[in-house]
């Protein structure tokens, strides 16, 4: 008897994991959009090629305010942040006039972000996120994720996975409104 609720146990776990596996991240409904909850405020240590820029601190509350955000987390070892990397630079050189890009760099050495930074140009400032706090505030399940927050400061979007250029398009048309 014990030997069976052992495998149907087993079973039950392992078809949950191929279940979980399966599902499409980008699905996952984002709370704070559907509600378009307010962006839940942050100050984090800006990395050090911005800080000339934009100060030692982002906090998001301070940036709120004429222009939506942009609010992309992303890791120097992440293969889908490498690839939309270049599409988000060329994106925020088009419309930073209207658009403020932030990124996060989430639970990564400083180093290695700026080796990622330098690697691919970026411009946008982003914030350092070692530990993951402001990842789990925004419930961030994995990298990349972007945030589309207008300029009342609420969600309006999240998008979870590598953007495409004309998903990044539409959300931004979006937000523009």
């Amino acid at each position: 008897m014990r030997l069976m609720v052992g495998v149907l146990l087993i079973a039950l776990l392992g078809g949950l994991f191929w279940w979980g596996m399966r599902r499409d991240a980008s699905a996952l409904p984002s709370q704070l959009a559907q509600a378009q909850e307010p962006a839940p405020d942050f100050a984090l240590p800006t990395l050090k090629p911005y800080q000339a820029e934009w100060g030692e601190t982002l906090t998001l509350s301070e940036l709120v305010g004429p222009k939506p955000i942009v609010l992309n987390f992303w890791a120097s070892w992440c293969p889908p942040c490498r690839r939309e990397s270049p599409m988000l630079e060329a994106a925020w050189r088009r419309y930073r006039n209207r658009v403020l890009f932030l990124g996060i760099n989430f639970q990564d050495g400083d180093e290695a972000a700026r080796a990622f930074i330098r690697e691919f140009g970026l411009t946008f400032p982003s914030g350092a996120d070692p530990r993951g706090r402001v990842g789990v505030d925004y419930g961030v399940y994995g990298l990349p994720e972007t945030f589309f927050i207008n300029s009342e400061g609420r969600v309006l979007a999240r998008h979870v996975g590598e953007l495409s250029a004309s998903q990044l398009e539409g959300y931004l048309r979006q937000l523009l409104r």
